[in-house]
């Protein structure tokens, strides 16, 4: 399993790097390689709280959520611009740096909610392209509604697609 883990985190690099765009789908991705590293656990647990008293079970259960919590930071940065990067990188721990994340950039993907309608709604097909190149273009935005769980009636997605279709 450590084997695993250490290829899995040598894998991190793959990911796109996070720039501020799509961050559903970017936190999705980290949000999987967080799980797959059994880091994810310090987004939801408080961190234990350090008493005088503590046994030595306790101290290492509070010692191993410090590791981790300072663990999954570091994949959550690693997995950003350096751009942002800089500006997050001294938050302290992972779930405020996480819901600082959400709260700057979930309102973004409502904008992008919005331009993505709009691009399948206002989308025209035109002589000059084949037919079949602007179905497979309709579709990748129809495929982008996913991502940001959005659902429309087929009914209205084949209407409006064969409203789009050229004249000739």
């Amino acid at each position: 399993m450590a084997s695993s883990i250490k290829e899995l985190s040598a894998n991190i690099v793959k990911l796109d790097r996070f720039d501020g765009g799509d961050f559903l789908r970017w936190q999705k991705r980290v949000h999987f390689l967080l799980v797959a590293l059994h880091l994810v656990y310090v987004l939801d647990t408080p961190k234990p709280v350090e008493s005088d008293d503590e046994t030595v079970e306790q101290i290492r259960k509070r010692q191993k959520w410090e590791m981790d919590d300072h663990t999954c930071r570091g994949h959550i940065l690693n997995a950003m611009k350096d751009s942002l990067f800089d500006l997050y990188h001294d938050v302290s721990s992972t779930k405020e740096l996480w819901e600082k994340l959400e709260a700057r950039y979930h309102k973004e993907d409502a904008t992008s909610k919005k331009f993505l309608i709009s691009k399948f709604i206002n989308f025209k097909m035109v002589d000059e392209r084949s037919v079949m190149e602007q179905f497979r273009e309709i579709e990748r935005i129809r495929n982008n509604f996913s991502q940001h769980n959005l659902v429309m009636d087929e009914t209205i997605v084949v209407s409006s697609i064969i409203d789009k279709l050229p004249p000739s």
